[in-house]
């Protein structure tokens, strides 16, 4: 059995998920949106204007205050645009999917039987993926 292929088997199936369908759709429509694009390219020269002033010798404070201002207020706008509140949605359901696949393997790996290995969801103190968090398994 080769391991690798499997594993390329699932990135295949996943990439056919429903899920990861609209996460994408969703992605596109961020991407083709100008007005987003703008919002975003606006905050990347604050973000830099802001790095570029606070790596002087003598940064002006003032305009320090002044660019995390507008970048929080900008910030602010963006993650409330509605395809972005879109987007943030379906990529946190892709991004659950992938770390119940990841704890089921995580799980295996550790010994537990493939065919019934089930993280724990419902409270948030299922199984991580860290043994280093982990207070024991099961």
């Amino acid at each position: 059995m080769d391991v690798i292929k499997i594993t390329r088997e699932l990135g295949k199936a996943i990439q056919a998920d429903e899920r990861y369908l609209e996460y994408m759709a969703a992605k596109r429509a961020n991407d083709d949106d100008e007005e987003l694009q703008e919002l975003i390219g606006r905050l990347n020269i604050i973000q830099l204007s802001y790095q570029n002033e606070n790596e002087k010798e003598a940064p002006d404070k003032a305009k320090l205050d002044q660019w995390n201002d507008d970048f929080s207020k900008l910030y602010s706008d963006i993650m409330l645009h509605p395809k972005m509140r879109e987007f943030e949605d379906k990529k946190q359901v892709v991004d659950d999917l992938m770390s119940y696949i990841v704890n089921i393997l995580s799980l295996c790996v550790n010994g537990a039987d493939p065919e019934t290995a089930e993280p724990v969801q419902s409270d948030g103190s299922g199984c991580t993926g860290s043994c280093s968090t982990c207070g024991g398994c099961g």
